[in-house]
């Protein structure tokens, strides 16, 4: 949430937690010995998981307290545990009484998710249930309740602030299109994490143009640099990261149009630490590393550290450009997919600025114009965005790209109530991020007409009509 107000609330209730409760039995008072079935069991020990105490209000209702992250108690907002040795038809309210901001997505309808052992899709808590309140028996702070009701007795139950995303899920992923062994995919390690971890780039690029000497001589070929994760808990952002990558490499004929002329720099996760331990928004040592771009240590931030050397090389090569850079992200506040951009003296550099907003809202129908925001806000000069719009030549265009937690409005029929996002709906994003972006090459005159795959012509509203996504089979 790379622009999003600092509501951290000093008022919410901060129990000071550092550790995530492993297997903790919640047993009523005065009970001893072994533990009954009812006897919730809850346990965030376990990857992304946070959960740093429970109270025990009553059997039919629980207090609980987000971890905050590491080093830093300000941000309390993501949440991840399971619940065991429940009984059948066992009915609980669940109330998170310590979350750091007020997350006005709540108020529209937006819902934790959750699944079980035996249904291991994710699904959202229905809105009936969901309760979002100023507490009296808690300061007067805002709270989430939520009612559950436990219907299988052998299943472990898994609750999240949002869909979740692992660094090993990402490994997995990266390993798996590595096994495939794709000539114009490569995977390179270009840094590690404060603990270790990898910091991981993929590059998408054929040569086979090159290869063919189709490419016009002295053109430089379009470099496009795209981060994500950098704040942990917005997992989302890794939906459309991966959704990108999928439609980047299939065999698809915009994605073999767009890596035949476009080279591809993605580097999916730049906090694997705060991913792994489950915090929100900060790194291991408690730094909001989208907040200090201009001023990053090797030692305290290796990720941002290599990914700006990595941008450095790229500016040195003759033959290649960088021209555009896009860094995803997740908002709690708002609803929709928007961007943040920058404003310049230059009207000319403006309005090429935002071209590529513009194809986007032409490929989405959750796209939110509104929510679109161009400044030169001085606070965030230590972002992403700011910091290369700064470092990179006047040509390239540096964006912040926002999707929010809950849904989206349609553009065609705003009246209707809100779409929810899906895990689905987030990697279709990412496939559109792709179709405008050709859009966008098409429209500047970097692709050529000529050169877009057949079925697909320029319209008025961009380079692809919907019958021909029709005719091209696109899911």
């Amino acid at each position: 949430m790379a622009d999003e107000a600092s509501d951290s609330s000093s008022d919410s209730e901060n129990t000071g937690e550092v550790k995530n409760v492993a297997r903790l039995v919640m047993r009523p008072p005065g009970h001893s010995g072994k533990a009954k079935k009812g006897h919730l069991v809850f346990d965030a020990s376990f990857e992304e998981g946070n959960l740093g105490k429970v109270d025990y209000v009553s059997e039919f209702e629980y207090d609980l307290y987000i971890r905050p992250d590491l080093a830093n108690p300000r941000y309390r907002v993501w949440f991840n545990f399971t619940i065991e040795n429940v009984r059948l038809e066992q009915r609980v309210v669940l109330t998170v009484v310590n979350i750091s901001k007020i997350v006005y997505l709540f108020h529209e309808g937006f819902t934790p998710v959750v699944r079980s052992t035996s249904r291991p899709k994710w699904y959202k808590i229905p809105e009936k249930h969901v309760y979002y309140y100023k507490c009296p028996y808690h300061r007067n702070n805002y709270v989430l309740s939520f009612a559950f009701a436990f219907d299988r007795e052998d299943d472990v139950y898994q609750f999240a602030f949002s869909y979740p995303y692992t660094y090993s899920r990402l490994q997995k992923y990266l390993e798996y299109l590595e096994k495939i062994n794709m000539p114009f995919l490569t995977r390179e390690e270009i840094g590690k994490s404060v603990q270790g971890r990898r910091l991981d780039m993929i590059t998408i690029f054929d040569n086979k143009l090159l290869e063919e000497s189709k490419w016009p001589v002295k053109k430089k070929r379009k470099i496009v640099i795209i981060t994500a994760r950098v704040h942990p808990g917005e997992t989302p952002s890794s939906f459309v990261c991966q959704g990108l990558i999928d439609f980047l490499v299939s065999d698809h004929p915009v994605a073999h149009c767009l890596r035949e002329r476009v080279m591809f720099k993605i580097i999916p996760m730049l906090n694997p630490d705060g991913v792994f331990v489950g915090n929100y928004r900060t790194s291991l040592l408690g730094t909001d590393l989208n907040r200090c771009w201009h001023e990053t240590s090797p030692l305290a931030h290796p990720t941002l550290h290599a990914t700006k050397k990595l941008v450095d090389r790229l500016m040195m090569k003759k033959d290649d450009e960088v021209d555009m850079y896009l860094d995803l992200h997740t908002h709690t506040s708002l609803l929709g997919t928007f961007v943040y951009g920058s404003t310049f003296d230059d009207v000319y550099r403006f309005q090429r600025h935002t071209l590529f907003p513009k194809h986007l809202g032409n490929w989405t129908d959750d796209f939110s114009v509104q929510n679109t925001i161009y400044n030169r806000d001085p606070s965030k000069s230590g972002t992403s965005r700011r910091f290369f719009t700064n470092m990179l030549p006047s040509k390239a265009n540096c964006y912040t790209l926002e999707v929010s937690f809950y849904g989206y409005r349609s553009k065609q029929d705003p009246s209707k109530a809100v779409t929810a996002y899906t895990e689905d709906s987030y990697i279709k994003l990412g496939e559109n991020i792709a179709w405008a972006l050709l859009d966008y090459y098409v429209a500047t005159g970097y692709i050529s007409s000529g050169s877009v795959p057949p079925g697909i012509k320029v319209g008025k509203r961009g380079l692809v009509v919907e019958s021909s996504r029709k005719v091209l089979n696109r899911k």
